[in-house]
């Protein structure tokens, strides 16, 4: 996208030029964005322009679980009442929250950030796998990892990788249940799926 010759123009240029680098979201959906900006009220747009910066300036990622959060461990890590024993390994931060919606998941959570993807250029070092290791070779509490990625190419072997890893620390390796439609992502999934998936979890 090219900036226009007006300088007037160029904030307009420059953010479509933003919007244009989001993921899934093209030319024209940049400028449509952009446009429906324009015509916001000024208290909107500052404020989403606030949430924004505050995103950037605030969120952390909890060095025990990878999760986004504020504070360091976060919530979830630190709540006494949360099952110590299980860990469920998901691939980004959207799939916490889609499971802490069904309820139905009382343990702890490791975040990998992403999938093994050599066609992506992603490899296993790009991923948060050795502090997943470290993390179950320092904690003897643990009874059963729960690799909970995506059901698709990528997410198959990047499960296989781990448990491939996990497996000499003899702990108990599960998967969700087939529940899950292949190809498809966890933060898309109803939260009943989600939940009949979780709850009868099978060993990998």
């Amino acid at each position: 996208m090219t900036n226009e010759g007006s300088s007037g123009a160029a904030p307009v240029s420059r953010l479509a030029d933003e919007f244009n680098k989001l993921p899934g979201i093209g030319p024209k959906t940049a400028q449509r964005l952009t446009y429906f900006l324009i015509r916001m009220p000024e208290e909107d747009a500052r404020s989403l322009a606030e949430a924004i910066i505050a995103v950037k300036e605030r969120i952390i990622l909890c060095t025990t679980c990878y999760n986004i959060t504020e504070i360091n461990p976060c919530d979830i890590c630190t709540n006494v009442n949360r099952d110590q024993t299980r860990i469920c390994v998901v691939e980004e931060a959207l799939d916490v929250q889609a499971l802490e919606r069904t309820r139905s998941f009382k343990g702890l959570y490791h975040v990998l950030h992403g999938v093994i993807s050599p066609m992506n250029g992603v490899g296993p070092d790009d991923l948060r796998i050795h502090p997943l290791l470290e993390r179950l070779k320092g904690d003897s509490q643990v009874e059963e990892i729960i690799l909970a990625t995506n059901p698709n190419l990528e997410g198959e072997a990047t499960s296989m990788y781990v448990h491939k890893l996990i497996s000499p620390l003899g702990i108990r390796i599960t998967r969700p249940a087939r529940g899950l439609p292949v190809g498809g992502d966890l933060e898309y999934a109803d939260e009943l799926t989600l939940s009949r998936a979780i709850e009868g979890r099978q060993d990998f």
